[in-house]
């Protein structure tokens, strides 16, 4: 089972490890006694007691059930009060309810939310986003695992290619092209006792390789039936993984070679600045797709492309500005609701100065975890991008996604949020990652430091 896997660089054994796990459970359930009895009751009509499954994965025995979320903090249904450093796996970036966007959504509300008609604030969205990215056409969908499938789509039609080349370990939401793994040999992972897509033709859908590979890049590639290539230009789901000085660049090089089209999947590393990884390097994507955090956690999602590409698109399909031949976007997408508060969060929500914000607080709490792993002589390391940290298992920073899953330890990961929730705390769950908001004050970086020292100090034996 996954959860059967050790870093070799552990610190602890597993008897003293469960004793510690055990202590740290019954102060949980001391101090989420009502969330414990709300989610017994949820099991009679919520699948495992949680509207969706990622709700319940948090490495406890059951989540904790909120109140509210102000800012960068969370408050459970018991009073407990948590620093967040979760911020809803990105969807709340820039804080909870920030005042820009909380009242653009009660202003947009009373105004109307939906009619399958277009507003002149998508004009202005189209804009900010191109001064942003540096791409010329955009089109909203509701989140951006949509976007993403509709940007595959598009590059099928137009290449006449059927298969996605994603990178191994990767995520870019619940599309059954980049859910594969590569299992033994860097085979395609066809099965599995842990399948994350039973029943998909993963043949027939995807290319997988590794993040930094180009050698594999180039090999998928030349065989001619990928459409696109999708990346992000950090990966953020395994634990951080940084590309290679000129890997991108090499990348878009070779898509270019082999016709196949480029999709930058900016979604997390939009934490990286003002426009996200790709203006910060000068990325020159095909495709670009954004959400989650673009209208303050209000489902809304984005795809950018080039103008060559939407001449591709009307020469191939005929202009039409009524209905989409190719079956992209809903009834919902492109509300005016979500436009009208996605204007206002990136205009005065996410801004270069909160941007600089939360870059600063990052080098901040990255300097005071570097340091606790010196001061206990811990053989970790810290992954720094833009506004978030990763502490790895590991004394070198991972390469590529096999790398950072091998140095994966579901127990000791899961005991250090544990650890850390019951102290006021909350980190991304599945890894270690950390995301600074523009509220995120000195004070709840040095209460995270301090609590990530008496956590690993106590690991370390000290």
């Amino acid at each position: 089972m996954i959860t059967d896997k050790k870093t070799p660089y552990r610190l602890i054994g597993d008897e003293d490890l469960q004793r510690l796990k055990e202590r740290e459970r019954d102060i949980f359930r001391t101090r989420t006694a009502k969330s414990k009895e709300i989610f017994e009751k949820a099991q009679g009509m919520l699948l495992n007691g949680t509207p969706t499954p990622w709700m319940g994965d948090w490495g406890t025995e059951y989540p904790v059930f909120l109140e509210k979320a102000v800012g960068n903090c969370l408050y459970d249904l018991d009073g407990n009060e948590y620093i967040d450093y979760c911020l809803g796996d990105t969807g709340a970036m820039f804080g909870h309810s920030p005042e820009a966007t909380a009242e653009a959504a009660v202003k947009q509300v009373r105004r109307g939310i939906t009619t399958m008609l277009p507003s002149t604030a998508s004009l202005e969205i189209g804009t900010e986003l191109g001064r942003r990215f540096g791409l010329p056409l955009w089109q909203v969908a509701m989140t951006a695992t949509e976007a993403n499938r509709y940007v595959f789509r598009i590059c099928r039609a137009l290449t006449g290619r059927p298969k996605v080349l994603s990178i191994n370990e990767s995520y870019h939401g619940s599309l059954d092209e980049t859910l594969p793994h590569l299992g033994e040999g860097g085979k395609l992972e066809l099965r599995s006792e842990y399948d994350m897509n039973p029943g998909v033709a993963k043949e027939t859908l995807s290319r997988i390789v590794e993040f930094n590979d180009i050698e594999a890049l180039e090999r998928e590639l030349a065989y001619e039936d990928c459409a696109c290539v999708i990346t992000e230009p950090v990966m953020t789901n395994c634990g951080m993984v940084l590309p290679d000085e000129g890997y991108l660049e090499q990348m878009r090089d070779l898509c270019t070679k082999y016709g196949t089209y480029l999709v930058i999947d900016e979604t997390h590393t939009f934490s990286f600045g003002y426009g996200g990884y790709t203006k910060a390097f000068g990325l020159k994507p095909d495709f670009l797709t954004l959400g989650k955090s673009i209208a303050g956690g209000i489902p809304v999602a984005v795809y950018g492309f080039t103008k060559d590409i939407g001449e591709a698109i009307n020469a191939s399909f005929g202009h039409k500005s009524v209905a989409d031949p190719m079956g992209i976007s809903g009834t919902l997408s492109g509300n005016m609701f979500a436009i009208a508060v996605m204007l206002e969060t990136l205009r005065k929500v996410a801004t270069p100065e909160a941007f600089r914000h939360m870059i600063e607080k990052q080098e901040k709490l990255s300097d005071g975890l570097a340091a606790i792993l010196r001061k206990n002589s811990v053989p970790w390391s810290l992954t720094r991008s833009g506004a978030r940290c990763e502490l790895q298992f590991m004394p070198f920073l991972p390469r590529n996604g096999r790398e950072a899953k091998e140095h994966f330890d579901w127990e000791l990961m899961y005991y250090t949020h544990l650890f850390l929730e019951n102290r006021g705390i909350v980190i991304t769950p599945f890894h270690n990652m950390m995301l600074i908001s523009p509220v995120t004050s000195d004070g709840d970086i040095q209460r995270l430091v301090d609590g990530w020292d008496e956590c690993i100090s106590e690991l370390a034996g000290r």
